[in-house]
């Protein structure tokens, strides 16, 4: 899996804040068991994750010497959404055509 700066970032705060981790692995949990399909998840997850990164822009560092420096610019977190689902959350079942068919 590859994470691009802003990502990357972000899982280096989490890893090095207890109660961010923590917060962010029940998040992903609760996310996953609410939405029909990883699909749907990632992509809450995603809106979730930009919306923590400004919030961190404006109190935290790394974030606000970077954003003073690069900006604001909306940049895609899927990969970091997805990638936290599979490590937290539990496979969902894939959906079949038929009840109890392949």
């Amino acid at each position: 899996m590859s994470l691009n700066r802003i990502e990357q970032r972000i899982v280096d705060y989490v890893e090095a804040h207890k109660e961010e981790r923590q917060y962010w692995e029940l998040k992903v949990r609760a996310a996953a068991k609410s939405s029909p399909d990883d699909y749907a998840a990632s992509i809450a997850l995603e809106a979730d994750l930009w919306a923590y990164y400004l919030e961190r822009s404006q109190v935290a560092e790394p974030f606000m010497s970077t954003a003073k420096r690069e900006g604001l610019k909306r940049t895609s977190l899927r990969n970091l959404a997805e990638y936290w689902l599979r490590q937290w959350a539990p496979p969902q079942k894939k959906k079949t055509g038929a009840e109890g068919g392949p």
